[in-house]
């Protein structure tokens, strides 16, 4: 299924492909500063991306790549923050479309699925209201501007909850680790000190599996370290994805 996407930026720098967050839109990297083309696009159910009942880390990965055929883009540099990470972890171990590689605030398992199972009962039976001020406190660190905060609150009020739940289904039941060592894309994998969501020992255990790696830990940000930290973080990725 072809997400909905933006394509912007010099047409003849090379093309980066950003995936967000679950719960987030594309909006998610407004405050980078890359000189790239950037490749954007919405998880399923997502800002203009149509909905789905079922879905795999395998099957939303797919998608990228069918988006991937649609522009004619044969080679990309991949930045996936969370769930965009985690299909970037796919992505490069099972295509051979990924240059390079940055993986942000994520993880390649959850060993505890309770959480997951209780956030999905809670949508369930409350909606997505009922989930959104635990899920910002672990979004953003307490200074964070309100401004913010409440704009990141209206996309994830915004999702399709069935397509919500169908990622998050996939998310609990992922495991990537065997995915890890086949990745020969040059990868910088980022962690943020103040994240709960993927602290940085689950950035430690993807470097240490990935055999061409180098690992940052951002101080003053949360979980969406990119919209608390983009200074720092474009920084880092100007330097990854330049480096040719």
């Amino acid at each position: 299924m072809l997400p909905h996407f933006t394509l912007s930026g010099p047409e003849d720098a090379p093309v980066l492909v950003l995936g967000n967050a679950l719960g987030t839109t594309t909006a998610l990297w407004n405050e980078l500063a890359l000189p790239f083309r950037l490749l954007r696009f919405d998880h399923p159910g997502h800002g203009g991306s149509a909905p789905v009942e079922h879905a795999t880390i395998e099957s939303l990965a797919s998608d990228v790549v069918e988006l991937l055929d649609h522009l004619d883009l044969r080679h990309v540099h991949y930045c996936g923050l969370s769930l965009g990470g985690m299909l970037g972890i796919w992505l490069a171990a099972n295509t051979d479309r990924i240059d390079r590689l940055a993986l942000i605030c994520t993880s390649a398992r959850y060993a505890d699925k309770s959480a997951w199972d209780e956030r999905m009962s809670a949508i369930r039976s409350a909606g997505m209201q009922s989930i959104a001020d635990s899920l910002l406190a672990r979004w953003f660190t307490p200074t964070c501007p309100p401004a913010v905060v409440e704009s990141f609150r209206t996309q994830l009020l915004d999702v399709d909850v069935p397509s919500y739940l169908a990622c998050a289904q996939a998310i609990r039941d992922m495991d990537l680790r065997p995915e890890l060592t086949k990745i020969d894309a040059p990868t910088v994998v980022i962690a943020a000190a103040q994240d709960p969501a993927t602290p940085p020992e689950s950035a430690r255990h993807i470097a240490e599996d990935l055999p061409d790696s180098d690992l940052y830990i951002v101080g003053d940000a949360a979980h969406l370290a990119v919209v608390e930290a983009p200074r720092t973080i474009s920084v880092i990725l100007d330097g990854h994805f330049g480096d040719d």
